[in-house]
């Protein structure tokens, strides 16, 4: 049940005209959920047949799987509570794309040495906001990276001094690609 009614909220929330793969964690258990442009839609692997309509602009009603939801939804900062049935979740939902720029910046977190920022997905290098030899701060804008048409700004995980630009504006980069060395 509990499935169901993380699937039903990612669904209500996530109106999308591209594929996109959701990850979305109630109570710290995570579901991947992905909706395609078809309309199709898979929860951890298994397909769902899900019809929905929004009734205001927080409340919803969920076809899944033949069982009718009503679900009240309302964001809050960073997460959203739904209520349904009676009962209130807390529930946080990312994109793959929110989730690696996530990981690649947690993945980073170290307090001494030289660090290599990387591209956390393949795009376009729309601006370089550095010069090697510059001191930054924890969370200063280093590069700006374009992927699926959204402009992502990847910050310095912590202080140091810009040593090494691997990449120039304009320039496409693939996953995992060095982008600036930071000591």
């Amino acid at each position: 049940m509990l499935v169901i009614r993380v699937f039903t909220l990612d669904v209500m929330l996530l109106e999308c005209h591209d594929t996109v793969k959701y990850l979305t964690t109630v109570h710290g258990k995570t579901f991947e959920i992905e909706i395609g442009q078809d309309g199709q839609v898979i929860v951890n692997g298994q397909p769902r047949t899900v019809d929905f309509a929004r009734i205001t602009d927080t409340l919803y009603s969920v076809i899944v799987n033949n069982e009718s939801i009503e679900a009240l939804v309302e964001r809050r900062d960073a997460v959203y509570d739904l209520l349904m049935f009676g009962d209130l979740y807390e529930v946080e939902v990312k994109d793959e794309r929110q989730q690696r720029l996530l990981n690649t910046a947690g993945g980073m977190a170290v307090g001494h040495g030289e660090i290599t920022v990387k591209s956390p997905m393949p795009g376009l290098i729309v601006d370089v906001r550095v010069t090697e030899g510059q001191e930054v701060h924890k969370g200063q804008a280093l590069v700006v990276l374009e992927s699926m048409k959204m402009e992502n700004e990847l910050k310095a995980p912590r202080a140091g001094t810009v040593g090494r630009i691997f990449v120039k504006k304009g320039e496409g980069v693939e996953q995992n690609k060095p982008l600036i060395t930071l000591s």
